[in-house]
This record gives structure tokens, C-alpha cells and sequence, in this order.
């Protein structure tokens, strides 16, 4: 990836695809070093697609049913050399505490809304959607760049 430092290390995270895989959140994603999927994925083959372009954790989403589904977990923990990430579809369904269990980010999806916020020294990361629109909320998808062990989000409106 081009302008990347040496340190760098850049998480994609999308949501709530809903069966669709805009060719233009596979371009936004193109280049990181793991991808994060939070759910209502929609089909088997989104998680294939996404795995083309780097290794990638799921978790099942209230929407994703079927036997490909059933085999997805419903919270995920996914780590890189220097970050502990807890996925899970919907917030609400969070029942740790991530600061207590040494998470540095919590990802989610559910709402279809795009959002990024710090407490107690995690980083609440939620891509927004990246499927089908749903009411006037953007399709988005989101990066996560990791350095010098700083932690830096960005949503990406598709």
C-alpha cells in the first residue's frame, strides 16, 4: 500500500453487507492486513470474496441464517502483533468488559450507522453499512491504522 509506514498496520472492518458486495468497498479495502467483519454478512461467498484480499474474521448477525451461518460464531476475538479486537454484530449483546479483558477495540455493526468513539481506553469501531442502503444512511466501510501503537479510525463513505 502505498505511504504506509514500516509500522504500520491497517485493519479493514465492514458490516451489515446484506448479500452485497459493492465493488467499491473491495477497492477501499484493497491492501490491509486483516479484515473484520461484523455481521449480516448475507451470503457465504462475501466472506470468500473478502478473503481474496486478506485474512478475515466474522461473526453470525441476527439476519445470517442457514447452515453456512450456523458455523459462524456470534462474538469473534481477532488479534494482530500488537492489537486485541472483540467482535460482535450488536453492542447491545456485549457482556464483557473489554477494558478488563485487555481489548483495545470492540467491533460492531447492526445499527447501519457509521460510528467511532474511545472509553475507558477502547475503541468503539462500528464500519456502518457497506450493503443495500437503508433509510438515507451512507453505504461505509472502515480502516483502522495502527502505529507506534496509536490507534487511528476512518470511515470510508462508498
Amino acid at each position: 500500500m502505498a505511504g504506509r509506514e514500516p509500522a504500520e498496520q491497517v485493519i479493514g472492518a465492514i458490516s451489515d453487507t446484506h448479500g452485497l458486495l459493492r465493488p467499491q468497498a473491495m477497492e477501499a479495502l484493497r491492501g490491509v492486513d486483516l479484515i473484520v467483519h461484523a455481521g449480516d454478512i448475507g451470503r457465504l461467498d462475501i466472506l470468500t470474496q473478502l478473503g481474496r484480499i486478506a485474512r478475515v474474521h466474522a461473526v453470525r448477525g441476527n439476519m445470517d441464517n442457514g447452515p453456512w451461518a450456523e458455523r459462524l460464531p456470534r462474538t469473534e476475538v481477532a488479534e494482530t502483533e500488537k492489537i486485541r479486537f472483540f467482535i460482535v454484530h450488536d453492542l447491545d449483546q456485549l457482556d464483557l468488559d473489554p477494558a478488563a479483558a485487555g481489548f483495545h477495540v470492540v467491533v460492531t455493526g447492526h445499527t447501519h450507522r457509521p460510528h467511532v468513539e474511545e472509553r475507558n481506553g477502547v475503541l468503539y469501531l462500528n464500519p456502518g453499512s457497506a450493503g443495500p442502503r437503508r433509510f438515507n444512511l451512507p453505504a461505509t466501510v472502515a480502516k483502522l491504522r495502527v502505529r507506534d501503537g496509536a490507534l487511528e479510525a476512518e470511515i470510508i463513505e462508498l
